[in-house]
């Protein structure tokens, strides 16, 4: 006994060696510049001065400061187009791949819907905001060859907000996909033969088996879509830098101009306070609304 007691002891020494480096790593990257952001929230630092407590002066400005009102108002536009999108579009694609094109060309399907995925967001802007130039922009030069009228896509305050969502959706749609596609593919069929036994069409048997079961991986869908739908900022500045004017300023654009342009590093930390606070809001919201009924 007390043998194996002191070799279960130094297996537990040992795991606790080996998540050290990981542990360390995650308290000197994540943990710690967390708690600098909130005790510089408290400050006026620009960084070349030392930072000097002002006590919540920086969160009363954020209920005066109009810019970051609009930069919010952007991000929930903004997430509210994309996340209904490329949630609908993957469901109804890994539904598709798995009923429809289960054949040896369903494989080149997927791999070509997830190119877009690891893509990376800055490359994708690049080429993006090369297609969508009003004067000789691929896309304008199609429309036009159909007698359709130029759109101003990145410099109009409507349509360029619009265009960044609809690249979003481009880009992330095959992500999810593949995360309902592997959850499609673990219902037991059985489920879909029984209902076929009872009379029950495709269409149904979406509705009443897929669509169910598929609860818990539309909440991960759901949840990953708005959180990453807040953080939008590498597209945003590669395509437009947050205008024409405000129109495309997001709230983690509003930070990084507020930290590295006006280098109000103080100010910027409450904004990123505020922002963990939405995020963790949302969260819970999605939590409770997703939560199945007793």
């Amino acid at each position: 006994m007390k043998s194996q007691f002191k070799n279960k002891s130094q297996r537990d020494y040992w795991g606790i060696a080996f998540l050290l480096p990981s542990l360390l790593i995650l308290t000197l990257c994540y943990l710690l510049p967390m708690f600098m952001d909130l005790y510089y929230s408290f400050t006026s630092y620009n960084i070349i001065q030392e930072p000097k407590f002002i006590g919540l002066e920086n969160y009363r400005e954020l209920f005066s400061d109009k810019i970051l009102g609009i930069s919010l108002r952007n991000t929930l536009v903004y997430t509210i187009i994309v996340v209904p999108l490329q949630t609908v579009l993957a469901l109804v694609f890994a539904v598709l791949l798995a009923r429809v094109c289960s054949f040896r060309w369903g494989n080149l399907v997927k791999s070509i819907l997830f190119i877009p995925v690891i893509t990376s967001m800055i490359l994708v802007g690049t080429i993006w905001r090369i297609f969508l130039t009003t004067d000789g922009g691929y896309v304008n030069n199609i429309l036009q060859f159909f007698n359709i009228a130029p759109v101003n896509w990145l410099g109009g305050i409507n349509s360029s907000l619009f265009s960044i969502c609809l690249i979003t959706v481009w880009k992330l749609t095959g992500y999810f996909l593949v995360i309902y596609y592997a959850a499609i593919m673990d219902i037991p069929k059985s489920y879909y033969e029984a209902a076929k036994v009872d009379g029950s069409n495709q269409i149904q048997q979406f509705w009443h088996i897929t669509l169910p079961l598929l609860k818990p991986i539309t909440y991960l869908v759901v949840t990953l879509g708005t959180i990453w739908s807040f953080q939008v900022f590498d597209l945003v500045y590669t395509m437009t830098g947050g205008g024409p004017g405000f129109s495309t300023t997001t709230l983690v654009l509003s930070i990084y101009n507020t930290a590295f342009k006006q280098f109000r590093m103080g100010y910027a930390s409450s904004i990123s306070i505020f922002f963990i606070l939405i995020i963790l809001v949302i969260s819970v919201v999605q939590k409770y609304g997703f939560r199945e009924k007793s």
